[in-house]
């Protein structure tokens, strides 16, 4: 007669050890090391495609392949069971890393390798900038800054392209005091936050190609990754359109417009925006308000709006002085704004509730399928705020 058999547990009969907070942790770790050896992996292969797309001369980024890509991933997303929007979120910031990645390859391809180009103020912020990115893109850079006229003959001397990157009260002297020095053939460009008399001032000096180009960024922008360049046509577009296609290469988004539409436009979008930030940021000043406390107490929109404040006040207040006025137009377009202000005194004055509704209301309207838009990308970016600061005051 055989021994028994000795008796299983019924738990150990098809079932695991119990979860504990340490083995799900463990778990855990071990799912974020795959995905970290996944994204290298990715990376490899983005790399790859980068030194093809060189090879071949293909663009650095593919927006219709992009867009394609992440809505595949929130069809598979919702598949699974998780929020498309999350996985949206998630790759749009794998791909702008892959983006970035394939642009410090790519960008440093030059459009005219070899070709001489001359930046006047080129030691300051944005000549500097552009000079580093077309010295890495095989250009041969010459440098002309102020103690460096009696120069001028020689750093001229069969250069093809002559940007002229100085302050916007001193660039239309510089561009008539440079052009007799330059070949007949050199494209004459200029990277100030005006158009119409800086544009100008080149056509009338410069009898060769001429570009008005205005960079939507500061020197501190560390990839040109869809970075706005506006482009304002001077003369003979056809022998400028190396230069666009260089910053195209680059990796910007060329937005053209006249000389007159840029600078209204500008006057609007930069000169009223920096000094509306300036009267708020004066007003909290002589209000001695206490920033740190406000933001203990702040709503995340809260936070955004005083972000902008204080990025402004950190910066170079004669850059922003040159901005805010730079024309008679600007300054008539701020006066414009201070008198409205004025009539919004006047409805609190009133204590008119029933007025300022039916003036926000007026405004929503105006303002159109705009204000969704607008909800959904301050939503996304609160968002932002929120899950990155939210241990702060």
């Amino acid at each position: 007669m055989r021994d028994p058999k000795p008796e299983i547990p019924a738990a150990a009969v098809g079932s695991r050890a119990p979860d504990t907070i340490e083995t799900l942790r463990a778990q855990i770790d071990s799912l974020d090391t795959e995905l970290v050896s996944l994204l290298a992996r990715r990376r490899e292969v983005v790399e790859r495609v980068a030194r093809v797309k060189r090879e071949n001369d293909l663009p650095a980024s593919h927006p219709a392949r992009e867009e394609d890509l992440i809505s595949a991933r929130r069809v598979q997303a919702a598949a699974v069971g998780l929020d498309p929007d999350y996985i949206e979120d998630l790759f749009r910031t794998v791909l702008r890393n892959s983006r970035v990645g394939q642009l410090d390859t790519l960008s440093r391809r030059g459009v005219r390798p070899g070709a001489r180009v001359l930046i006047v103020g080129g030691r300051g912020g944005m000549g500097g900038f552009f000079s580093r990115w077309f010295i890495q893109s095989d250009y041969q850079v010459r440098i002309l800054d102020r103690e460096d006229w009696d120069q001028v003959e020689a750093l001229a001397a069969g250069i093809d392209l002559c940007l002229l990157a100085v302050p916007i009260d001193v660039t239309p002297a510089v561009a008539a005091r440079i052009a007799p020095h330059l070949p007949r053939e050199c494209l004459l460009a200029d990277i100030t936050s005006l158009k119409r008399e800086p544009v100008n001032a080149m056509l009338s000096a410069h009898a060769g190609p001429v570009l008005g180009l205005h960079p939507l960024f500061g020197p501190a922008t560390k990839t040109m990754d869809r970075q706005i360049v506006v482009v304002s046509p001077g003369r003979d577009p056809r022998r400028g359109q190396w230069l666009l296609d260089q910053l195209t290469v680059w990796g910007n988004v060329l937005v053209r417009t006249s000389p007159e539409e840029h600078d209204e436009t500008m006057g609007v979008v930069q000169a009223l925006r920096h000094f509306a930030t300036f009267t708020f940021g004066r007003f909290l000043h002589a209000r001695r308000v206490p920033i740190m406390r406000t933001l203990e107490l702040s709503s995340p929109i809260y936070r955004l709006e005083l972000v902008m404040v204080g990025r402004l006040f950190a910066q170079d207040p004669a850059l922003y002085a040159e901005i805010i006025f730079a024309t008679p137009e600007r300054v008539a377009l701020l006066k414009d704004y201070l008198q409205s202000l004025q009539r919004n005194l006047e409805l609190l004055e009133r204590v008119d509730k029933a007025e300022f509704v039916d003036r926000f209301r007026e405004i929503a309207d105006w303002f159109g399928p705009f204000g969704e838009q607008a909800m959904r990308e301050s939503s996304f970016l609160v968002e932002k705020l929120v899950h990155r600061y939210k241990d702060l005051p």
